[in-house]
């Protein structure tokens, strides 16, 4: 079980490197899809599913689209959004 759960944490940042480079190349039709699957991860998934998504994707592509000067609102669906939100408030940023 320890095992699984690493995997889907190297998958989770696996996934963020491949939003991150949709952005990149500006191919961000593609992205949102990835934000879309993520979303659908999130909303579905396992606990362990749901923190992996949150704590290695959403952190991973958040801090890289701020760092960049993305528009966060105009990508995040609505529940990676409000899960964003969360960490930035309780980051105290």
């Amino acid at each position: 079980m320890k095992n699984q759960t690493k995997n889907m944490y190297k998958q989770a940042e696996r996934f963020a490197d491949l939003t991150k480079t949709l952005i990149i190349t500006g191919n961000i039709s593609r992205a949102k899809k990835c934000f879309a699957v993520a979303e659908k991860l999130f909303e579905t998934g396992s606990n362990e599913t749901k923190n992996a998504i949150s704590n290695v994707f959403l952190f991973s592509v958040s801090c890289f689209m701020e760092l960049h000067k993305c528009n966060i609102r105009d990508l995040f669906p609505k529940s990676l959004q409000a899960e964003y939100y969360k960490q930035v408030c309780a980051s105290g940023i």
